[in-house]
């Protein structure tokens, strides 16, 4: 049996588990969002949301890894083997899904990062964007010319920086690099939020941002918006924080990490919001038109707002340099994690070398990414995207919380959690019976019904018309498809043999 790795500090952990959970999304899906969705007002769901569903599904993957020492599949395989199955399905469509298209678009961060030094983009960053760099096709997914060779070569150079990370182990790799790169991204936040507070206009976008419209809070979409946010940034319904926590020692106090990783990431994005509006308000003043005018979302905000904002912007050049900078850290941050949960996964259960298990990984993972490289890689990435965040990771999360809720039975995991805290006397009766049973309460009824009604709300609208205008081809094939194909692959690797220590059930 393989010695199982550790982490040499609980501040490696946490980093690493912050790392995860802070990407591309908390700087340019959640201002948007929240803008969306009432503004300042839209912190009441989002904070509900983080203490009803975020902290408790985090909770409960810290509790499993932890106390299991295990991998996502050899977890739920300890509940029940049947459910070996879900732990694959969420590390497999993970990494053969998410990190393919993700990677690709910390490629295009990666060129932007030079582009922004002489404002390649020009005087028209949208027509920049979607016609000269990615050479978008207007005919459809299937009408593919050939690769982008700019991005494929940024790929490549994105996935070698995985490999180089992760080959080198929990420790020796993955937790020297977050030692360096979280507090270099936490700079550069700091640095251009800063700056960006002080731009002409900044208030303007800081009012829009914040402003709150009590109207919405009544709305079911904002509730459900507000789940999503949260479960998607958080990484849950990845098998990444159980990988992460099955790192740590076995005094490891389970609760007050997962506060630390749920309220930081939520720290992080909602102030990465204020430098993201001041920037459009900026934007807005310089051309003297309104915040709504220039507000975008997800893409459209980082590679066509933000540029349009870089070339306005007294030394652009040096804040676009630094605002990209910023977007790969956070990316590969999280896509080594994304890389060692299914690493882990497989060391667990056929106790293959890292090494080995990590470069095969990789070598599949880049010609894997290779499918978004071309002129219809961006239509193939929404589809991608949108399928596997709304039906993936939001399943994956209900039948987690289902399983371990009322197969398991929280309560197993509560005694554990209980068992690190150092408590003691009143106050140990007190913190169990408030704050545990509430936890348990969370994940046995309000995180299924929560996120069962998000997924019901996507399916309604799903059948109503296809996503986005796709063809129905698109999205069986690209969408319904990828989904099936890992669910099956998941199911194979769950039938093969342990060849290493296998878990047994529900002790």
């Amino acid at each position: 049996m393989t010695k199982r790795s550790k982490w040499g500090t609980n501040l490696g952990f946490l980093l690493a588990a912050i790392g995860s959970a802070v990407g591309l999304g908390n700087i340019w899906r959640f201002p948007y969002v929240a803008y969306e969705n009432g503004g300042g007002a839209f912190l009441i769901p989002y904070f509900v949301a983080l203490f009803t569903a975020g902290i408790p599904i985090l909770m409960l993957e810290f509790a499993l890894g932890h106390h299991k020492e295990a991998s996502a599949p050899k977890a739920f395989r300890h509940i029940d083997r049947k459910w070996e199955w879900l732990g694959w399905w969420a590390v497999t469509f993970v990494l053969f899904g998410i990190s393919l298209y993700y990677i690709v678009i910390i490629g295009w961060c990666a060129n932007y990062m030079f582009f922004s030094l002489a404002n390649s983009w020009g005087s028209d960053p949208n027509t920049f964007f979607f016609e000269k760099f990615l050479a978008s096709s207007n005919s459809g997914v299937w009408d593919i010319n050939g690769f982008r060779w700019p991005i494929v070569i940024a790929v490549a150079v994105i996935w070698f920086i995985n490999w180089l990370i992760t080959y080198g182990g929990v420790e020796k790799g993955i937790e020297r690099a977050v030692k360096v790169m979280m507090p270099l991204l936490f700079v550069l936040t700091a640095l251009i939020i800063i700056w960006a507070l002080f731009l002409p206009g900044a208030t303007k976008g800081i009012k829009h941002y914040v402003t709150p419209d009590f109207n919405k809070i009544t709305d079911l979409k904002v509730w459900i918006a507000a789940y999503g946010q949260i479960f998607f940034s958080l990484s849950l319904g990845f098998g990444i924080m159980i990988a992460y926590s099955s790192y740590l020692s076995r005094d490891a106090n389970i609760f007050k990490n997962s506060l630390i990783v749920g309220f930081t990431n939520s720290f992080y994005e909602v102030c990465a919001g204020f430098g993201v509006f001041s920037i459009l308000g900026y934007m807005a003043t310089r051309q003297g038109r309104e915040i709504g005018e220039v507000v975008d979302s997800g893409i459209g905000l980082a590679f066509v707002a933000y540029p349009t904002a870089i070339s306005l912007l007294p030394h652009g050049n040096l804040f676009g340099f630094l605002f990209f900078l910023l977007l790969i850290i956070a990316g590969i941050s999280s896509t080594i994690s994304i890389i060692e949960a299914f690493t882990s996964a497989v060391m667990d259960k056929f106790e293959l070398s890292r090494r080995k298990v990590i470069t095969t990984i990789c070598i599949i993972g880049f010609f894997g990414s290779l499918a978004f490289t071309t002129n219809a890689g961006l239509s193939w990435l929404d589809i991608v995207d949108h399928f596997l965040n709304q039906y993936g990771l939001i399943t994956v999360g209900i039948v987690e919380a289902l399983i371990v809720g009322w197969l398991y039975r929280t309560d197993k995991l509560k005694a554990h959690i209980v068992s690190n805290l150092g408590l003691s006397g009143k106050r140990h009766k007190v913190f169990d019976y408030v704050i545990l049973q509430l936890w348990m309460y969370c994940i046995r009824f309000v995180t299924p019904i929560a996120l069962g009604i998000a997924i019901i709300h996507s399916l309604i609208r799903e059948f109503g018309e296809p996503y986005e205008g796709y063809p129905i081809s698109g999205i069986i094939v690209l969408g319904v498809g990828w989904i099936l194909v890992t669910h099956i692959f998941a199911f194979g690797l769950s039938g093969l043999p342990w060849r290493g220590d296998e878990p047994e059930e529900k002790k």
